[in-house]
């Protein structure tokens, strides 16, 4: 049973993440109109396997956190500061993600799995989105943190990242109008940030 809410809690955890309009999944978009279908997946399995390696590494920190509890009060209010400040920079501060990628041709036909990793080495929202859900769900005794459940998290984490890439790849199709899907993506990341801010405050206040 454990096995099967860690792939659950993996890949839709991955899927919410994903599913939104932003640089990445817009961007494999695209790759596939402007390349094809191949070279549009082989992009976006390039962001999963950077993003197996960011779950991977979030989630043996989350388990470090659940078995030094006494760390946990320390790293909350941490944490507060720091989606607080990743709050104010995605909504005030940071450029539109609207903006046109632009590509150097010699650049994006050699591997478009290279380029996939490292466009998804960008974005490092993954970590701490990842560490927040394995120990709340934990808490709950809805995740594990064993290796052979971790790794099946894991591998659902790519796999539901993987799931939005293609339907990126195979629906937005030279006919569509990209520009009319896009949306600033760091008003949702800022969003996001600013509802794991409010939570943490109220477990703080909670504690007192």
């Amino acid at each position: 049973m454990a096995i099967l809410y860690n792939f659950l809690i993996g890949f839709f955890g991955a899927l919410i993440g994903v599913i939104p309009p932003g640089l990445i999944n817009m961007y494999a978009a695209k790759v596939s109109m402007k390349e094809g279908r191949k070279k549009g997946m082989l992009f976006s399995i390039g962001v999963c396997v950077t993003v197996m390696i960011q779950t991977y590494i979030a989630l043996i920190f989350a388990r470090y956190i659940e078995m030094h509890p006494g760390i946990v009060d320390v790293l909350q209010k941490v944490a507060l500061g720091i989606f607080i400040s990743l709050t104010i920079y995605f909504i005030f501060i940071a450029k539109d993600t609207r903006r046109e990628f632009r590509d150097r041709d010699t650049y994006s036909k050699t591997s478009r799995f290279f380029s996939g990793m490292f466009l998804a080495m960008l974005n490092l929202l993954p970590l701490p989105y990842w560490i927040y859900l394995g120990i709340t769900f934990s808490v709950f005794g809805w995740f594990s943190f064993s290796q052979p459940e971790l790794w099946v998290a894991v591998v659902a984490a790519g796999l539901g990242t993987l799931s939005v890439l293609a339907l990126y790849v195979q629906f937005f199709r030279a006919r569509n109008e990209p520009q009319k899907f896009k949306m600033n993506m760091n008003y949702i990341i800022g969003s996001i940030t600013a509802v794991i801010s409010i939570i943490t405050f109220l477990k703080i206040l909670k504690e007192f």
